[in-house]
């Protein structure tokens, strides 16, 4: 692939690094690369940002125009997370209406649905969570056991979920049911769309080692939504649910490495600030996590190669998301190396606050990324047998 830009592409980098450039001030610059996971500091600011992204018609620029996208080429996203990484934008709030479920519905909804539910997460109306992992479950989508029954005009969902990022936020959740009481594994199942507010759904937040909770379990108790709201076909939810997996562990996590190498560079300079480069061991490590951001980076450009050329995921995606987080868990490692014995002192402005910086969340939070989005086990499956041929995990 010829990574230079296209005249094309060039204009559209151009058409970002402006509106950028102009809009990026303010509370919202003071935001600069906060947020996301384990920081939800400034939110109430993110959702503005992000309506001002929706207004303009940055949030959703994939979809088709009819509604209210601008029909970008993968190679235009690319570039979009590019500039906004580059530009330290604030950390985006609506990663699983736009990033996940948005293109989802826009492979297997219905004109109704489209309509219904794309202006709404254009305009930061309505945020979505994702119902997948359960207790007796996780990250196995095959043994859910939520259940839906279709009463009347409506489905009643009963059951639990966990691990629910930022379900206590949003107003939807895209959540795989079984609805066929008879079947097993991944038959059976159907991809229901659950509004959030409503008596049959409580939401308890999980207080995580980084202090904060944007993990949550939900429970489903005679929880309804209407008939209409099921994405793809009665128990067969499955492919409905593999392809959020694909857009999850591929198109949204493309330009992610432009965040980690930011990281890095960061983690670099305090080295150097404490002396710690001085040491054999450390340098190694932080050139060995440098060549890591390189080989993501070509991972996703080659992703980004098949999709042009398919208009499907390949096996890059599993690759990729077990390649990061593995990667990210090690940086955090290194991290705490780099700081010593400081990494296990909590700075506090008041009495009984818990406060970590950086480099200690960052540690702290990469512990779940190789059990969310598809564990590290998952992914070595998909890879062994569906890539390599080997045989089927014996269960």
């Amino acid at each position: 692939m010829d990574f230079t830009d296209t005249p094309d592409e060039a204009r559209f980098r151009a058409e970002v690094r402006s509106w950028l450039a102009v809009h990026l001030s303010g509370e919202f610059a003071e935001l600069g690369g906060r947020g996301g996971p384990a920081d939800e500091s400034g939110w109430d600011t993110r959702v503005e940002w992000e309506k001002l992204l929706g207004r303009d018609r940055w949030l959703g620029i994939s979809w088709p125009e009819e509604y209210g996208g601008r029909n970008a080429s993968f190679a235009e996203q690319v570039i979009f997370n590019e500039e906004y990484a580059k530009a330290d934008a604030p950390a985006r709030v609506s990663f699983f209406g736009e990033g996940l479920f948005a293109p989802t519905l826009l492979a297997y909804g219905t004109d109704e649905q489209k309509r219904r539910f794309l202006p709404k997460i254009q305009s930061v109306e309505e945020l979505w969570c994702q119902g997948y992992s359960e207790p007796n479950a996780g990250s196995d989508l095959a043994n859910v056991a939520t259940r839906g029954v279709l009463d009347g005009d409506q489905w009643v969902v009963n059951g639990q979920k966990v691990w629910t990022t930022l379900a206590h936020r949003s107003q939807w959740c895209f959540c795989v049911t079984r609805t066929d009481p008879e079947s097993h594994g991944h038959h059976g199942l159907s991809y229901l769309l659950i509004p959030m507010d409503q008596p049959g759904i409580e939401v308890r937040p999980l207080k995580q080692m980084t202090g904060t909770a944007e993990f949550n379990e939900v429970f489903f108790t005679d929880a309804r939504t209407d008939k209409a709201n099921l994405l793809g076909e009665v128990n067969d939810g499955w492919k409905v649910a593999m392809a959020t997996l694909g857009f999850e562990r591929g198109t949204a996590f493309l330009s992610q490495q432009l965040a980690f190498q930011r990281e890095l560079q960061e983690l670099i300079e305090v080295a150097q600030k404490r002396g710690a480069t001085a040491e054999p061991v450390i340098r190694q490590e932080l050139a060995d996590s440098y060549i890591g951001v390189q080989i993501m980076k070509y991972n996703g450009m080659r992703m980004l190669t098949g999709l042009v050329k398919k208009g499907v995921l390949g096996p890059e995606s599993s690759i990729g998301k077990l390649y990061w987080s593995n990667w990210h868990r090690t940086l955090g490692e290194r991290a705490m190396h780099v700081l010593g014995a400081d990494g296990a002192i909590i700075e506090k402005s008041e009495p009984g606050a818990y406060e970590l910086d950086e480099l200690q969340r960052s540690f702290m939070f990469s512990r779940s990324e190789t059990i969310y989005a598809g564990s590290s086990e998952i992914q070595r499956n998909i890879i062994g047998e569906r890539v390599l041929g080997l045989p089927r995990e014996p269960k």
